[in-house]
């Protein structure tokens, strides 16, 4: 009878144990947990918008990419007064002798403005998947005797920058339309210095005034969303250009 008692208390003790155990585990967890395996991270959809891929992350679909042969339009004469860089630069706080990564580099329209502002001693990595976009931002380099900028040929999920070596990562008007964001996100992060800054400039999701197609454009909620899966902080959101969120991370 004894034994049969000191069975079942042993029992219940063990049983509190293994509770309060699974109660820990379950506070440990972070807030959100993108799955391992990619494909499960992602959604496919028949049922779509044109002007996107079908592919779906966090409720979002991606953009399809402007290719190479719509060049010129990030040159048109008007983008200085819609997009206002006079505003953005100064937003940026970039320092001379900073290294800068221009994500979606293009044409290079920002990665010469870039290269002027982080000086001779700094140095402006043009990033781009397109070999066409890298070869007219090399071109545009050398014609305008540009000698610090270093352009680099990326890929879907990987930039292909020198881990834990940039101040700060700028994409402008592009993350909505990467194929893999959460992959392209975590390389980022891994490129960023301990404290390095990545800042998004987006069109406002949220104004259905700004003249942009809906999947061209993203809301501050949903960045703050997917970045919350990287090792990375929130640190500002600045409203002061006319259609775009400014919103920047800093590295954990």
């Amino acid at each position: 009878m004894r034994t049969s008692k000191f069975l079942e208390r042993c029992f219940f003790e063990f049983s509190l144990f293994i509770a309060a155990a699974l109660t820990l585990s379950c506070r440990a967890q972070p807030a959100q947990v993108a799955p391992a395996n990619e494909a499960a991270r992602y959604e496919f959809r028949q049922d779509h918008d044109p002007d996107g891929i079908g592919k779906f992350f966090l409720g979002r679909e991606i953009a399809h990419v402007m290719g190479h042969q719509a060049a010129d339009w990030l040159e048109r004469p008007e983008r200085e007064q819609e997009e206002r860089p006079d505003l953005l630069l100064p937003a940026l706080k970039v320092k001379p002798g900073e290294t800068v990564a221009d994500i979606g580099a293009g044409t290079g329209f920002y990665t010469r403005r870039l290269a002027k502002l982080v000086g001779e001693k700094g140095t402006v990595y043009a990033v781009d998947i397109q070999p066409e976009m890298i070869e007219l931002l090399t071109n545009k380099m050398a014609e305008l005797s540009i000698r610090n900028v270093r352009p680099i040929l990326g890929t879907l999920r990987d930039p292909n920058l020198p881990r834990a070596a940039v101040d700060l990562i700028l994409m402008v008007d592009v993350y909505h339309e990467f194929d893999h964001p959460y992959e392209m996100a975590q390389s980022m992060s891994a490129a960023l210095k301990p404290g390095g800054r990545m800042v998004f400039v987006e069109f406002r999701g949220e104004d259905p005034k700004v003249p942009i197609k809906p999947v061209h454009k993203m809301t501050e909620a949903q960045v703050r969303k997917e970045m919350a899966l990287q090792p990375l902080q929130w640190a500002e959101t600045t409203e002061t250009l006319p259609r775009q969120h400014i919103i920047t991370f800093r590295k954990k």
